[in-house]
């Protein structure tokens, strides 16, 4: 027997409200479900059996929950991102460590909790950081390895280089070499010493020894 049920969510402004409501539209349910604006809320009607409605409203507050989350900032001043949403909203993927240490480089806050980012960086400026790493990812996927895409991606982001140009530095340093047989830069540092010794060329540190 099919019922009904009229939820009603209350937001904060009309950005929390466009961003709910593009979550909505992407729910596939066996319940069927209606949206309507209103000025401080949304109007979310849904049909369907009690099992169909049970699950429905519990994946609207869920998505609810994560539109507040990545919108708002806790006390803290951090924000929690589901990083699956991220990469849909960038409409690219990148593998997580390169985000997480493009974040630091850039001085953001960046910690990985399961499949959750919490980080200093807005919403909208981490979709923007997504995208760039990966436009950067795409001009070097066919020539690189996993590793080394770690080290030169958010060093390439963080200080707005080209991503040949890091390839190339990281040539010059000995941190990597270009293997003729594979056509493919490889790591010959482990990561951790690559970036230091890359980092400290390009903030000038080495000189200070």
């Amino acid at each position: 027997m099919k019922a009904k049920k009229v939820m009603v969510i209350h937001v904060k402004d009309d950005i929390e409200k466009e961003e709910l409501m593009k979550e909505l539209q992407k729910l596939e349910l066996p319940a069927f479900i209606y949206v309507h604006g209103k000025l401080n809320s949304l109007k979310v009607n849904i049909q369907g059996t009690k099992d169909e409605i049970r699950e429905a409203m519990q994946k609207v507050r869920e998505i609810h929950q994560r539109v507040r989350s990545r919108l708002y900032p806790d006390r803290r001043g951090l924000y929690q991102y589901n990083i699956d949403d991220i990469f849909r909203e960038a409409g690219t993927s990148v593998a997580v460590p390169i985000l997480l240490k493009t974040l630091e480089l850039l001085g953001e806050k960046a910690e990985l909790r399961d499949n959750r980012l919490i980080s200093s960086l807005p919403w909208s400026e981490i979709v923007e950081l997504t995208k760039k790493l990966g436009d950067a990812l795409s001009e070097i996927a066919l020539q690189t390895t996993r590793q080394i895409r770690e080290v030169v991606l958010p060093i390439a982001i963080a200080f707005e280089l080209d991503p040949q140009e890091v390839l190339d530095l990281a040539l010059e340093l000995g941190v990597a070499e270009y293997k003729e047989d594979k056509f493919k830069y490889e790591l010959i540092k482990n990561k951790e010493q690559a970036l230091e010794i890359m980092l400290k060329k390009l903030t000038g540190e080495e000189n200070e020894d």
